[in-house]
C-alpha cells in the first residue's frame, strides 16, 4: 500500500502544481492613436480594394504573381514559418514524458568490476525507461508559449515581405515605364534638333546664318543624343532589377503599355489610425516578438526553482537461460543552491530584453504612422505639382514652336530658340518623372496601411496562413495553458468529426 500511496501522491502533486506557471502573463500593448491622420485621406473601406485592378494591366499582375512565387526572400520567409512550426512542436514535447529503451549483452569472466573466475558468464537485458520532468513552475509551458509567439511573428514577417515585394515590383515597373517614356522624349527631341541642325547647317553654308548659331544647334543636338544611351542604360538596370525581384535571370520586360496609360486615382484611401495597429504586418510581428520575450522571462524565472522528475524502468533479462523481470520507479529533486546570482542575472537579462522589445514595438508603430503621413502628403502635393508640370510642359512646347517661327522670320536670335528648346525638353522629362512618382506613392500608401492581396495564388497562400491563425493560434493565444490545452483537444475532436462527415458524404456520392 505504501508504494501505491507514493505513486498516487506524486501524480496528484503533478496535476496540482503543474497548473501554475511563474513569470508575467503577456498583455497586449496599448497604444494611443490620433482620431485621424494629419493629412487625412478618405476614411472609408476602400483601403481593402485591390488597387492593382484599377490599373488593369495583366503584365503588372503577372510580374507580381511571379515574384510572390519565385522571389527568394519570400521563399526564405516560408521556410522560417516551417522552422517555427517545427520549433513549436519541439518545445511542446518537453512538457511530456520521454520514453527510451536500452538493451545490453554481456559475456566474459569480468563483470561489475569483479573477476568471476575461469568460467565465463553471460547475461542480457532489455529495459524500457521513462523520464518526466514535472513542469511545476511552467518552464516548458512558457517556452512553448514563446515558440507559439515566434510562429505568429514568422507568419506576419512573411506577410510583411510580401506586401513590400508587391510595392517594390510595382514601383520598379512604373519606373521602367518612366524611363521608357523619357527615352521616347529624348529620341523625338534628338530627331527634331538634328533636323533643325541640318537646316541651320545649310543656312550657314549659304552665308545666311552665323557660325555661333550652328555651334549652338550642334550643342543641343549632342545633349539630346547623349541622353538616349543614358536612358537605355537605366532601362536595362530596371529590367535587371525586376528580373531579380521575380526570381529569374536578368531579361527584357515586355509590355505594350506606356506610363501615361495608367490613370491617377481620384481618392486617397487611408482608413483611421487605429486600424493600422491591426493591419500592418510588421506591427503585428513586433507584438508577437514582445509576447515571445515576455514568455522567456517566465522561463528564466522558473529556472530559479527546483526541478522535479519522475523516472521508472521495467524490463526483462538475466543469464542466457533463466529470464527475470525487474522494475523500479522513483522521483528526484534538483535545484540551484548557490551560483553567485547567475539565475537571478539570467532573469534580469530576459526582463531587459522584454523592455527592449516593448520599445521596438513602439518604434515600429511610430515608423508606420510616419510612413502613412509621408505618403499621404506626398500624394497630395504631387497631384498639385503634376498639374503645374502639365501646364509648364504645354507652355514650353508651344514656346519652342513660336520661338522657332520667330527665328525663321528674323524677329529674334537663335538664343531664344535654344532657351525654349531646353525648357521644353526639361519640362517633358519632369512631367514624366512626377507622373511616375505619383503612381509609385499610391503603391507605397497601400503598403504603409497594410496592403491587400493581389492574385488568386496569393489569396490562397494568405488563406493558408490565416487558417493556421484561426484554428491554432488566435482562439488559444490569450488563454491560460490549462484552458488552451482543453481548447486544442476540442478543436482536434471537431476536425476528426468533420473528416468523418466528409468521408461519409464522399461515399454516399
Amino acid at each position: 500500500m505504501g508504494k501505491s500511496y507514493f505513486i498516487i501522491l506524486v501524480f496528484a502533486s503533478t496535476l496540482f502544481l503543474g497548473s501554475c506557471a511563474v513569470g508575467p502573463d503577456f498583455k497586449k500593448p496599448e497604444y494611443k492613436t490620433n482620431a485621424e491622420y494629419r493629412n487625412q485621406g478618405s476614411s472609408d473601406s476602400t483601403i481593402d480594394i485591390r488597387w492593382w485592378n484599377f490599373y488593369n494591366d495583366p503584365i503588372l499582375d503577372t510580374l507580381i504573381v511571379r515574384a510572390l512565387k519565385n522571389n527568394r526572400d519570400v521563399l526564405m520567409a516560408a521556410t522560417r514559418i516551417e522552422q517555427a512550426k517545427s520549433n513549436l512542436g519541439f518545445k511542446r514535447s518537453d512538457q511530456f514524458p520521454h520514453f527510451d529503451i536500452g538493451a545490453n549483452v554481456l559475456y566474459g569472466n569480468y563483470a561489475n568490476g569483479q573477476f568471476t573466475g575461469n568460467t565465463p558468464i553471460g547475461g542480457w537485458g532489455i529495459t524500457p525507461q521513462i523520464n518526466w520532468e514535472i513542469d511545476f513552475w511552467g518552464k516548458y509551458r512558457r517556452s512553448t508559449e514563446a515558440a507559439r509567439a515566434d510562429l505568429v511573428s514568422s507568419i506576419h514577417g512573411m506577410r510583411s515581405i510580401q506586401v513590400s515585394l508587391i510595392a517594390e515590383v510595382a514601383n520598379n515597373y512604373f519606373l521602367l515605364l518612366d524611363y521608357r517614356q523619357r527615352l521616347i522624349i529624348a529620341n523625338k527631341t534628338f530627331a527634331a534638333r538634328d533636323s533643325a541642325e541640318n537646316i541651320i547647317q545649310a543656312r550657314f553654308d549659304r552665308g545666311y546664318a552665323p557660325e555661333i548659331d550652328l555651334n549652338q544647334a550642334q550643342i543641343q543636338t549632342a545633349i539630346s543624343k547623349a541622353s538616349i544611351p543614358l536612358y537605355e542604360r537605366e532601362i536595362t538596370f530596371i529590367e535587371n532589377n525586376l528580373s531579380i525581384l521575380i526570381g529569374e535571370n536578368p531579361d527584357t520586360i515586355i509590355t505594350d503599355k506606356l506610363l501615361f496609360n495608367f490613370p491617377i486615382p481620384d481618392s486617397i484611401p487611408s482608413g483611421v489610425p487605429s486600424l493600422l495597429l491591426k493591419r500592418r504586418p510588421d506591427i503585428l510581428a513586433a507584438e508577437a516578438d514582445l509576447h515571445a520575450q515576455v514568455a522567456r522571462v517566465g522561463v528564466a524565472q522558473a529556472m530559479r526553482f527546483p526541478s522535479f522528475s519522475i523516472s521508472g524502468a521495467a524490463g526483462i533479462g538475466g543469464s542466457f537461460s533463466p529470464v527475470g523481470f525487474a522494475w523500479n520507479i522513483g522521483a528526484s529533486l534538483f535545484g540551484p543552491l548557490f551560483q553567485f546570482n547567475k539565475n537571478k542575472r539570467r532573469m534580469e537579462i530576459e526582463k531587459f530584453k522584454a523592455e527592449e522589445m516593448a520599445f521596438k514595438y513602439e518604434k515600429t508603430v511610430l515608423q508606420a504612422f510616419k510612413e502613412v503621413e509621408d505618403n499621404l502628403i506626398s500624394i497630395k502635393k504631387l497631384k498639385e505639382e503634376l498639374l503645374a508640370r502639365k501646364d509648364h510642359m504645354k507652355a514650353a512646347l508651344n514656346a519652342e514652336i513660336l520661338a522657332y517661327e520667330r527665328y525663321n522670320k528674323g524677329v529674334t536670335s537663335y538664343l531664344e530658340v535654344l532657351e525654349t528648346q531646353k525648357q521644353s525638353f526639361q519640362a517633358q522629362l519632369e512631367y514624366s518623372r512626377v507622373y511616375q512618382e505619383l503612381l509609385s506613392y499610391y503603391t507605397l500608401l497601400y503598403k504603409s496601411i497594410g496592403g491587400g492581396w493581389l492574385s488568386p495564388e496569393e489569396v490562397k497562400q494568405a488563406e493558408d496562413n490565416n487558417q493556421l491563425f484561426e484554428e491554432y493560434i488566435i482562439p488559444f493565444y490569450d488563454l491560460p495553458p490549462k484552458e488552451r490545452r482543453k481548447a486544442l483537444k476540442e478543436q482536434k475532436k471537431k476536425e476528426k468529426a468533420e473528416k468523418k462527415a466528409n468521408k461519409k458524404k464522399g461515399k454516399s456520392k
